[in-house]
């Protein structure tokens, strides 16, 4: 029970005193501030096998509790050294955002705060907030000042969201009511051959089914080709199946490819069809002056997938939908339980997080969003992705000056697709078998390099070959960490090629 006013309580585990919290809260920050003082000094990845982290970790369910300075040795002394320390400045990774101090001091806050957000009556404040963060984004994009949307737990939810939001349009309550089966006729959504998987999980997760998303070819610069895709509508149309959403990307995960999203806005126009844009990793590029170009188009969307947990460096988990016309996609979502009645009668307070998205309960993703573009501003984080866009360049002018590597594809905002090319088979016809041991010594390469700790790239499949894919999305990383990845290769690659022979 809590103590009445004036009332000393007892100091607990699960109810600590003012005093403990700050001991507990002293000691987390104290490590926090260490952890991004030193993190350039870091190996990027463990060399731990689970086997260990199980035995150093495992235990019976605890009956009495520990105290906290006990638990924070186990998290500095097994969880930090046994991670991947995606904030150092070489991890190349995927694409992964360092995280950023204020964002997750706001992460606390939030927690702290615990406030839940599937309403305006739930948490006034935070869903304003929210709003106006969402407000923010929109206007970063480009967007009219009616666009609105949510934050959502990534951009594969998001993703999620804008197919079901867009099928309903077509479909009306038919669907929702009764099933895909009440539709008379297959649904098609369109697609480049380089979207990401999630598009097609959505398909199937909503009985569109995999098989429906059209795969579009894509040009010499892996973005889609809008002659095959007004192609692809008009086969489909005739042979009676039934066009209703087209999905390009505003960076795509393998090569970064900005498709040109004006003239699949002019498609999407003629033929009637829910345009959702998939910017998760590139759509904040449009803050870098010399990317802001490939973006026109991107406000005529009906739908757009981000998430700030990449380009806006933000601490996962934070994925954004931004709805051009938020009303549009109302009707796929709202459904009424007396749970969930709104008694508010002033529009701005009866709203519901749940008629836009699936989720009832959401946790406070506002919080830093907002905290970091009101701390660091617009322009600041501009130059960062500025910065980032110059490394991907830079490395990209680098392998293509070096008799040792080769470029696999254009260098698409901030990820370069290469590969390590021995010089016995740099100026020689390369047959498939050479193909083919390229492939299995890059792979090694990638390996190797991983587990040596200085530099984190990826694997793609570019064109049927294997890619080692670096994403640069840190603003720690300078023009210099690209140079040390090469030399990082190089070392790597003699050793497995001493080690063949």
């Amino acid at each position: 029970m809590s103590a009445a006013p004036g009332e000393s309580r007892a100091d607990s585990a699960l109810d600590p005193s003012a005093a403990r919290i700050r001991d507990m809260g002293t000691a987390a920050v104290e490590w926090a501030a260490a952890y991004h003082e030193s993190i350039r000094h870091l190996p990027i990845a463990p060399r731990v096998s689970a086997a260990e982290l199980n035995r150093r970790l495992a235990e019976p369910l605890p009956v009495d509790g520990r105290d906290f300075a006990d638990l924070l040795d186990v998290f500095r002394d097994v969880i930090v050294p046994g991670s991947r320390h995606n904030g150092h400045p070489r991890f190349f990774g995927y694409v992964s955002a360092p995280g950023t101090a204020v964002a997750a001091v706001a992460d606390l806050l939030a927690s702290t705060l615990n406030a839940n957000l599937p309403a305006w009556r739930s948490a006034p404040a935070p869903t304003e907030l929210e709003h106006v963060t969402i407000g923010w984004i929109g206007e970063a994009l480009g967007c009219d000042p009616g666009a609105g949307g949510l934050f959502t737990s990534g951009g594969s939810m998001a993703n999620l969201t804008a197919l079901a939001a867009a099928r309903h349009r077509h479909c009306g309550d038919a669907v929702a009511i009764h099933g895909a089966g009440a539709h008379p006729a297959p649904l098609r959504v369109y697609a480049s051959t380089e979207t990401h998987h999630s598009v097609h999980k959505a398909a199937a997760l909503l009985g569109i089914g995999r098989a429906n998303v059209r795969e579009i070819p894509v040009d010499a610069g892996f973005r889609m080709d809008v002659d095959a895709l007004v192609a692809a509508v008009e086969q489909d149309r005739a042979a009676g199946l039934e066009p209703f959403c087209v999905v390009a990307n505003a960076g795509t995960v393998v090569t970064g490819a900005v498709d040109p999203l004006r003239e699949v806005a002019a498609v999407a126009r003629r033929y009637r069809l829910w345009m959702h844009v998939d910017a998760a990793y590139g759509g904040f590029a449009r803050l870098a002056p010399s990317a802001r170009p490939l973006f026109d188009g991107l406000a005529e969307a009906d739908s757009i997938a981000l998430d700030p947990h990449k380009w806006l460096y933000l601490p996962a988990d934070c994925g954004c939908l931004i709805y051009r016309d938020p009303e549009a996609a109302r009707a796929a979502f709202r459904l009424d339980a007396d749970y969930t009645r709104v008694t508010q009668t002033e529009p701005a307070e009866a709203f519901a997080f749940w008629d836009y998205g699936p989720d009832l309960s959401r946790r406070f993703r506002a919080l830093k969003v907002w905290m970091l573009l009101a701390h660091a501003g617009s322009r600041a984080l501009g130059e960062a992705i500025e910065g980032n866009l110059d490394c991907a360049r830079h490395l990209g002018e680098l392998v293509d000056a070096s008799d040792e590597f080769e470029l696999l594809a254009p260098v698409g905002l901030s990820i370069v697709c290469f590969r390590y090319l021995p010089r016995s088979l740099r100026d020689e016809p390369r047959s498939d078998a050479d193909e083919r041991r390229l492939d299995r010594l890059n792979e090694r390469i990638m390996v190797a390099l991983q587990q040596g700790g200085s530099s984190y790239l990826s694997n793609a499949s570019v064109d049927g070959r294997f890619a080692l894919r670096g994403c640069v999305l840190n603003y720690r990383t300078t023009r210099r960490d690209m140079e040390i990845l090469l030399d990082d290769v190089r070392r790597v690659a003699k050793q497995v090629l001493d080690a063949e022979e």
